[in-house]
Protein backbone atom coordinates (compact mmCIF):
# COMPACT_ATOMS: atom_id res chain seq x y z
CA UNK A 1 0.00 0.00 0.00
CA UNK A 2 1.06 3.62 -1.21
CA UNK A 3 1.18 6.38 1.76
CA UNK A 4 -0.07 9.57 0.40
CA UNK A 5 2.80 11.98 0.51
CA UNK A 6 2.90 14.93 2.85
CA UNK A 7 2.30 18.18 1.93
CA UNK A 8 3.25 21.43 3.96
CA UNK A 9 0.97 24.54 4.25
CA UNK A 10 1.82 27.71 5.76
CA UNK A 11 -1.51 29.51 5.96
CA UNK A 12 -3.84 29.67 9.07
CA UNK A 13 -7.96 28.47 8.84
CA UNK A 14 -10.91 28.44 10.79
CA UNK A 15 -10.65 24.85 10.69
CA UNK A 16 -6.97 24.99 11.71
CA UNK A 17 -8.48 25.27 15.45
CA UNK A 18 -10.11 21.95 15.91
CA UNK A 19 -6.99 20.56 13.76
CA UNK A 20 -4.79 21.39 16.62
CA UNK A 21 -7.24 20.63 19.30
CA UNK A 22 -7.42 16.87 17.92
CA UNK A 23 -3.48 16.84 17.15
CA UNK A 24 -2.26 18.20 20.47
CA UNK A 25 -4.93 15.66 22.36
CA UNK A 26 -3.99 12.63 20.08
CA UNK A 27 -0.23 12.84 22.22
CA UNK A 28 -1.97 11.95 25.50
CA UNK A 29 0.42 14.02 26.88
CA UNK A 30 -1.04 17.56 27.58
CA UNK A 31 -3.13 18.65 30.19
CA UNK A 32 -6.57 20.24 29.00
CA UNK A 33 -5.55 23.58 29.75
CA UNK A 34 -2.77 23.10 27.57
CA UNK A 35 -4.28 22.13 25.04
CA UNK A 36 -6.72 25.27 24.74
CA UNK A 37 -4.00 27.46 24.79
CA UNK A 38 -2.62 25.58 21.83
CA UNK A 39 -6.11 26.40 20.25
CA UNK A 40 -5.50 29.75 21.23
CA UNK A 41 -2.42 30.76 19.39
CA UNK A 42 -4.58 29.62 16.02
CA UNK A 43 -7.00 32.58 17.31
CA UNK A 44 -4.36 35.05 17.99
CA UNK A 45 -3.15 34.39 14.20
CA UNK A 46 -6.53 34.40 12.84
CA UNK A 47 -7.49 37.82 14.75
CA UNK A 48 -4.06 39.85 14.35
CA UNK A 49 -2.45 37.65 11.41
CA UNK A 50 1.58 37.87 11.31
CA UNK A 51 1.24 40.90 13.83
CA UNK A 52 0.22 37.89 16.07
CA UNK A 53 4.39 36.60 15.94
CA UNK A 54 2.97 33.39 15.80
CA UNK A 55 3.63 31.38 12.52
CA UNK A 56 2.65 27.88 11.67
CA UNK A 57 3.54 24.96 9.50
CA UNK A 58 0.60 22.52 8.90
CA UNK A 59 1.11 18.56 7.70
CA UNK A 60 -1.33 17.06 5.39
CA UNK A 61 -1.78 13.94 4.35
CA UNK A 62 -5.08 13.57 1.99
CA UNK A 63 -7.43 15.35 3.68
CA UNK A 64 -6.55 15.42 6.83
CA UNK A 65 -3.95 17.52 8.96
CA UNK A 66 -1.81 14.99 10.34
CA UNK A 67 0.95 17.48 12.34
CA UNK A 68 2.16 21.03 13.16
CA UNK A 69 4.17 23.58 14.08
CA UNK A 70 3.90 27.01 15.74
CA UNK A 71 6.91 28.89 16.18
CA UNK A 72 7.80 33.03 16.42
CA UNK A 73 10.12 35.44 17.53
CA UNK A 74 11.02 35.74 20.77
CA UNK A 75 10.40 39.48 21.98
CA UNK A 76 13.09 41.47 22.61
CA UNK A 77 15.58 39.54 21.10
CA UNK A 78 17.51 40.17 17.43
CA UNK A 79 17.36 37.07 15.96
CA UNK A 80 15.93 34.35 18.69
CA UNK A 81 12.98 32.26 17.75
CA UNK A 82 10.51 30.24 19.84
CA UNK A 83 9.17 27.07 19.11
CA UNK A 84 6.10 27.09 20.70
CA UNK A 85 4.23 23.72 19.42
CA UNK A 86 4.95 20.59 17.37
CA UNK A 87 2.94 18.11 17.57
CA UNK A 88 1.92 14.88 15.07
CA UNK A 89 -1.13 12.83 15.15
CA UNK A 90 0.09 9.80 17.91
CA UNK A 91 -0.85 7.38 15.30
CA UNK A 92 1.74 8.76 13.28
CA UNK A 93 4.81 8.21 15.24
CA UNK A 94 7.77 7.16 13.66
CA UNK A 95 7.04 8.22 9.74
CA UNK A 96 9.76 11.18 10.06
CA UNK A 97 6.54 13.99 10.19
CA UNK A 98 7.76 15.52 13.14
CA UNK A 99 10.95 15.87 11.09
CA UNK A 100 10.17 17.22 8.03
CA UNK A 101 7.75 20.15 10.14
CA UNK A 102 11.15 21.04 12.02
CA UNK A 103 13.23 21.31 9.36
CA UNK A 104 10.74 23.30 7.82
CA UNK A 105 10.06 25.82 10.18
CA UNK A 106 13.96 25.84 10.81
CA UNK A 107 14.44 26.53 6.95
CA UNK A 108 11.66 29.58 7.30
CA UNK A 109 13.06 31.08 10.65
CA UNK A 110 16.57 31.30 8.54
CA UNK A 111 15.04 33.32 5.86
CA UNK A 112 13.60 35.69 8.13
CA UNK A 113 16.53 36.03 9.69
CA UNK A 114 16.58 34.02 12.98
CA UNK A 115 19.97 32.12 14.39
CA UNK A 116 18.40 29.95 16.90
CA UNK A 117 14.98 28.27 17.96
CA UNK A 118 14.50 27.19 21.46
CA UNK A 119 12.60 24.75 23.00
CA UNK A 120 11.11 24.28 26.35
CA UNK A 121 9.63 21.01 27.54
CA UNK A 122 9.18 19.12 30.61
CA UNK A 123 11.25 16.69 32.47
CA UNK A 124 8.83 14.08 33.21
CA UNK A 125 9.00 10.65 32.02
CA UNK A 126 6.15 10.82 29.34
CA UNK A 127 8.42 13.68 27.92
CA UNK A 128 11.43 11.29 27.31
CA UNK A 129 10.57 10.29 23.53
CA UNK A 130 10.34 13.93 23.06
CA UNK A 131 13.41 15.23 24.61
CA UNK A 132 15.45 12.25 22.66
CA UNK A 133 13.82 13.88 19.77
CA UNK A 134 15.29 17.55 20.21
CA UNK A 135 18.71 16.28 20.78
CA UNK A 136 18.09 13.84 17.59
CA UNK A 137 17.43 16.75 15.53
CA UNK A 138 20.88 18.28 16.53
CA UNK A 139 19.13 20.50 19.77
CA UNK A 140 21.30 20.88 22.91
CA UNK A 141 19.96 21.26 26.15
CA UNK A 142 20.51 24.46 27.31
CA UNK A 143 19.39 24.76 30.69
CA UNK A 144 16.96 22.97 33.46
CA UNK A 145 14.77 24.72 35.94
CA UNK A 146 13.80 22.70 38.50
CA UNK A 147 10.10 21.92 39.77
CA UNK A 148 9.56 24.81 37.89
CA UNK A 149 5.61 23.95 35.91
CA UNK A 150 4.91 22.11 39.51
CA UNK A 151 7.06 19.65 42.03
CA UNK A 152 8.87 17.38 40.36
CA UNK A 153 8.02 18.80 37.00
CA UNK A 154 11.40 20.79 35.73
CA UNK A 155 11.45 22.78 32.77
CA UNK A 156 14.03 21.59 29.82
CA UNK A 157 15.33 24.16 27.42
CA UNK A 158 17.05 23.42 24.36
CA UNK A 159 18.76 25.54 21.74
CA UNK A 160 20.30 24.93 18.14
CA UNK A 161 21.94 27.70 16.24
CA UNK A 162 21.31 27.70 13.06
Amino acid sequence: MNEQPIELRYDVRPEDREAVRRLVQSTGVFSPVEIDVAVELVDERLAKGLESGYHFVFAHQGDGTVGYTCYGPIPLTVASFDLYWIAVDKALHGRKIGRALLEKSESLIREIGGRQVYIETSNRDQYAATRGFYLRCGYRQAALFKDFYAPGDDKVIYVKEL
